[in-house]
C-alpha cells in the first residue's frame, strides 16, 4: 500500500475502521459456521480431549499429531478449537436473542402508541420500570430465577433488551400516528392488524434495524459477562466467555493464554459488531452522513 493511500485512510478513520470491521465480521462469522470442519478438535468430543496435555503453552505439538496453535485450556482442550466453536455459540445466542427482543419491542411499541390510554401506560410503566434498573442486575434476577442454559441466557437477555426497542419505536410510531396519511386510513375503517401492519409498522422499522446491531454487540457482552461470572453457559458448551472465565483461574500461575486468546476474540467481535452498527445507522440516518 502506497504512503499516500496510508496518509488518505488516515485522515478518514472512521470510514477506515469501518471498511475493517465488515471484513472483521463477517471473518468472524465464516469461522463460526466453519468451526466443525477447520478446528482441528472438538472440544465437545471427550475422546478427542487428552487431559494430560492441559495448560499446554502455545505450538504444542499434541498427541493427535497437530499443534496446539494457541495451546490447552485447564481440560486438555485446544484453545483454537474452543474460540472457534466459542464463536458459535455466542453469535446464536446473540442473534437468537436480539431478533426476538426486537420483534417483541417492535410489537409493544408500536401497540402503546396506536391504541394509547390505558394500553400505553401499562406498557410504558413496565418499560420505566426495567429501564430504571441496571441491566446486569435484571439479567442477574433473570437467570437466578430461571436456572442458567443457553436457553435460559437468550430469555434473560430477551427480557432485559425488548424495554429499549420499545421505547424508541414507540416514540416514532407517536409522531406517525398523527400524520394524515393515517387519519385517511382510520377513515378507511380498515382492520387494525392491517393498519398497523401495512401502514405504521414499515414507517417504524427504521430506528428498530438501527438498534440491532448495537444491542447484538450488547447480547454478547452480556452472555459473556453472565457466562463469566458462573451463570451463563456451562464449561461443558465453551462460549468465549466461559473460555475467558475458565482461564482466569490460571492467570496468577503463568497461563495467559488460557484468557487472553479469547478475551482478544471476544473484544474483537463486539468491536466488529459496534463499527457495522455505526455504519448502518451512518445509511439510515441522512443527517449523520456529514459528520
Amino acid at each position: 500500500m502506497k504512503v499516500e493511500t496510508i496518509r488518505a485512510l488516515w485522515k478518514r478513520p472512521i470510514g477506515f475502521r469501518i471498511s475493517l470491521s465488515r471484513l472483521s465480521l463477517a471473518a468472524y462469522i465464516l469461522l463460526a459456521l466453519a468451526a466443525p470442519l477447520i478446528a482441528p478438535q472438538n472440544p465437545y468430543d471427550p475422546l478427542q480431549i487428552y487431559a494430560w496435555e492441559a495448560s499446554s503453552p502455545p505450538g504444542t505439538i499434541g498427541s493427535g499429531g497437530f499443534m496446539y496453535l494457541l495451546g490447552t485450556d485447564g481440560l486438555g482442550r485446544d484453545m483454537a478449537s474452543t474460540i472457534l466453536y466459542g464463536l458459535r455459540i455466542s453469535l446464536v445466542v446473540a442473534l437468537t436473542s436480539s431478533s426476538v427482543a426486537a420483534l417483541i419491542g417492535l410489537t409493544a411499541g408500536v401497540s402503546a402508541a396506536y391504541f394509547g390510554k390505558w394500553v400505553d401506560a401499562l406498557i410504558m410503566r413496565i418499560v420505566d420500570l426495567q429501564l430504571s434498573l441496571p441491566t446486569i442486575l435484571v439479567a442477574l434476577i433473570a437467570i437466578v430465577t430461571l436456572g442458567p442454559g443457553i436457553d435460559r441466557i437468550v430469555l434473560a437477555i430477551i427480557i432485559v433488551q425488548w424495554a429499549v426497542y420499545a421505547r424508541v419505536v414507540r416514540g416514532v410510531a407517536l409522531a406517525e400516528t398523527g400524520k394524515p396519511y393515517l387519519d385517511a386510513v382510520r377513515l378507511l375503517r380498515l382492520p387494525t392488524i392491517r393498519t398497523i401492519l401495512r401502514h405504521l409498522l414499515p414507517n417504524c422499522i427504521a430506528p428498530a434495524i438501527t438498534l440491532i446491531p448495537i444491542e447484538l454487540g450488547s447480547a454478547v457482552a452480556l452472555e459473556a459477562t453472565l457466562s463469566f461470572l458462573g451463570l451463563g453457559v456451562p464449561i461443558d458448551k465453551p462460549s468465549l466467555g466461559s473460555t475467558v472465565a475458565n482461564g482466569f483461574q490460571y492467570l496468577f500461575t503463568g497461563q495467559y493464554w488460557i484468557s487472553l486468546f479469547p478475551g482478544l476474540a471476544l473484544f474483537g467481535l463486539i468491536a466488529s459488531i459496534n463499527f457495522v452498527g455505526e455504519e448502518l445507522r451512518r445509511h439510515l440516518d441522512p443527517r449523520s452522513r456529514s459528520i
